[in-house]
């Protein structure tokens, strides 16, 4: 893989061009991960709207017919369905984990079994959140285990 970096002028706009015979995984997550950079989600906190970065988001939880996002010390209500949200949110850092939640691997700190087949992740805020039984193969292959 060959790399090019070149002074832009202050007038131009940030710009990346990618060249590939084909769009492999390892790109699509390198362009994921850009976009992933520049993202901002609408979220409603005290009757206002704020913008959050991707990054920010440590998991998506719905509950009574809301969705709420969870950032490392605030809850957000997000006016948005889980399966939208799933399409918006670069796929190399989100992945369902059981019905109700979506989760950011890379705020993942550690996992261990729990009964029936499912697993608690400890994310590095400290928080544990619950990985289904029928989510666990796709969050180890994910998580490359």
């Amino acid at each position: 893989m060959k790399i090019t970096i070149l002074d832009k002028q202050p007038s131009e706009e940030t710009e990346v061009i990618i060249k590939c015979d084909v769009l492999d995984e390892t790109l699509i997550n390198l362009v994921n991960s850009l976009k992933c950079e520049q993202a901002k989600l609408p979220v409603h906190i005290d009757g206002e709207i704020e913008f959050l970065d991707y990054k920010d988001i440590y998991y998506i939880e719905a509950v009574d017919q809301k969705v709420f996002v969870y950032t490392k010390t605030k809850v957000y209500e997000v006016r948005r369905r889980l399966y939208e949200l799933l399409e918006i949110l670069p796929a190399a850092d989100f992945i369902r984990i059981s019905k109700p939640i979506i989760a950011n691997i890379k705020k993942v700190k550690r996992l261990s079994p729990a009964l029936g087949g499912r697993f608690e992740a400890q994310l590095i805020n400290g928080e544990k959140i619950i990985i289904s039984r029928q989510y666990v193969p796709d969050f180890k292959q994910r998580l490359g285990l």
